[in-house]
């Protein structure tokens, strides 16, 4: 019997200006850890690196800035081909 190999559709994103390809239905989050990014903004008083941590949209800590709109959960936004993510990452986040 022969197989044939299933594939993912995918989409193209851009993070801090820098092309991602992320599978299509993934999270804004899950593209970003994916690639290797474990914290992708710190915090305001301490500068600690945060990323996902609830992964449900009940904390704040994968805040992002997707086409221009700030403030938004990386865990719950879909990714969708052109999007442009914004992070506030520090040098050694």
């Amino acid at each position: 019997m022969r197989t044939t190999p299933v594939t993912t559709p995918t989409v193209s994103i851009t993070v801090d200006g820098r092309p991602l390809t992320a599978p299509a239905g993934a999270t804004v989050a899950a593209a970003l850890l994916a690639d290797g990014l474990r914290a992708w903004r710190r915090t305001r008083h301490a500068g600690r690196p945060r990323g996902q941590f609830c992964g449900i949209g009940a904390c704040f800590d994968c805040l992002v800035t997707i086409d221009d709109a700030p403030a938004q959960r990386a865990c719950l936004v879909p990714v969708r081909d052109g999007m442009r993510v914004s992070t506030d990452r520090g040098e050694d986040a």
